[in-house]
């Protein structure tokens, strides 16, 4: 029987915070927080502090519960002089999106939270040219910032990359979490764009999870690239809306 949207959210949810987790390990100051309502993330250090500092309010919180909260967020983000960080409600909370706007945030951009269920898996595994799962290498084909959790273990990250013409070309990462495969960092150069290799990654690591014995998949994805993730069977959980405060 196919999990409820509801059941591969929380699924979701949880091999984020599970990640960012793993992440905290490998940035100085680094600790994700658990509090009534909401999993508060706190990167002081650079470059993580430009990445990884997020808020994730949990469903089902009335308005006061929103606002204990976010008394929380912001109470854990300024002892640690983070001035610059993310609120992410679910669209479907309007409670909770009323009590962050009240505060002062804006609207800044918006992820599509994402699962599927991969014994559903339908896609065929695709036939790669992989080079060297190198966590360097990685950030530089999704463009991210240099020095990003230098010094990770990518053992655990499941780190692929992909070759075109013997140049590489695309990575990403999977991180597992109780049998959830959270996917993330789905990157391709811009020369190699349009030309597939990106919906192959995303398969491939889909197929490789299921080895592992992972039962789920789940991102956050963008826009412009929730059409990859559709294809290779994923299922719509939702918006995550990102907050930030007005001034920024």
């Amino acid at each position: 029987m196919a999990a409820e949207p509801g059941a591969l959210y929380q699924r979701q949810a949880q091999t984020l915070i599970a990640s960012w987790r793993y992440f905290a390990n490998w940035s100085s100051g680094a600790a994700i927080h658990e509090e009534p309502g909401v999993q508060v993330a706190v990167f002081p250090a650079a470059p993580e502090r430009f990445v990884y500092n997020n808020a994730l309010l949990q469903l089902g919180l009335d308005r006061a519960g929103s606002a204990r909260a976010m008394d929380r967020v912001e109470s854990l983000y300024a002892a640690a002089r983070v001035r610059t960080y993310a609120v992410w409600v679910h669209e479907a909370e309007d409670r909770v999106g009323a009590e962050v706007r009240d505060r002062g945030y804006r609207l800044a951009t918006s992820t599509r939270a994402m699962g599927m269920e991969l014994d559903e898996l339908t896609v065929d595994r695709p036939s790669l040219d992989l080079g060297d799962a190198d966590w360097e290498e990685h950030l530089r084909l999704i463009e991210g910032p240099e020095g990003l959790l230098e010094g990770i273990d990518p053992h655990p990250l499941n780190v692929v990359v992909a070759r075109l013409c013997g140049v590489n070309a695309a990575s990403a990462i999977a991180y597992d979490f109780d049998g959830d495969c959270g996917l993330y960092n789905l990157g391709t150069v811009p020369e190699s764009r349009r030309q597939g290799i990106g919906t192959d990654v995303a398969a491939l690591q889909l197929w490789n999870a299921r080895d592992r014995g992972c039962t789920t998949a789940s991102i956050q994805s963008t826009e412009i690239a929730e059409g990859v993730y559709f294809s290779v069977g994923f299922r719509d959980l939702g918006r995550y809306l990102e907050y930030v405060r007005a001034t920024e």
